[in-house]
């Protein structure tokens, strides 16, 4: 079982279809679930699943609603978005990754985290802070090689 940080395929071609829409003004709803180190989630992971998903205090099944905090735009040759930091209160949860997904329609996946080891917190808050809203370091970057 391994967690792997990726783009996940899937979330390629939805994009490629028009299935997934990132404006301020949608009606799609995105969130983030947190794994445990024994989730099996990668570039190949193609909607959000219970399996090995955390459970813990103040934790819910699906995980959190994430807020796109900067709207599609590009640089160079890359476009980008990013989502607001997102946070678990007094909650008590241990997470080695995560899934970024578009809630409703099958759950689709968009993007596989991975910590890089456990993380947890014990009656404390639970924060998965993105990185900054640029070409080079947006969680959701879309470039040319």
């Amino acid at each position: 079982m391994a967690i792997t940080q990726a783009m996940c395929t899937s979330f390629k071609v939805a994009l490629l279809d028009g299935e997934m829409d990132f404006s301020s003004n949608t009606s799609q709803t995105f969130k983030i679930a947190l794994y445990t180190s024994s989730a099996t989630l990668s570039a190949a992971t193609t909607a959000y699943a219970t399996t090995n998903e955390v459970s813990g205090t103040n934790y819910t099944a699906g995980g959190n609603t994430l807020t796109i905090s900067a709207n599609p735009a590009s640089s160079g040759t890359t476009a980008f978005l990013d989502f607001a930091d997102t946070t678990w209160t007094d909650a008590t949860i241990t997470a080695r990754g995560a899934l970024i997904y578009k809630s409703g329609g099958g759950d689709p996946a968009v993007a596989v985290l991975d910590f890089g080891g456990d993380k947890t917190s014990t009656a404390g808050d639970f924060t998965v802070q993105f990185p900054a809203a640029d070409a080079t370091n947006a969680i959701v970057r879309i470039a040319t090689p």
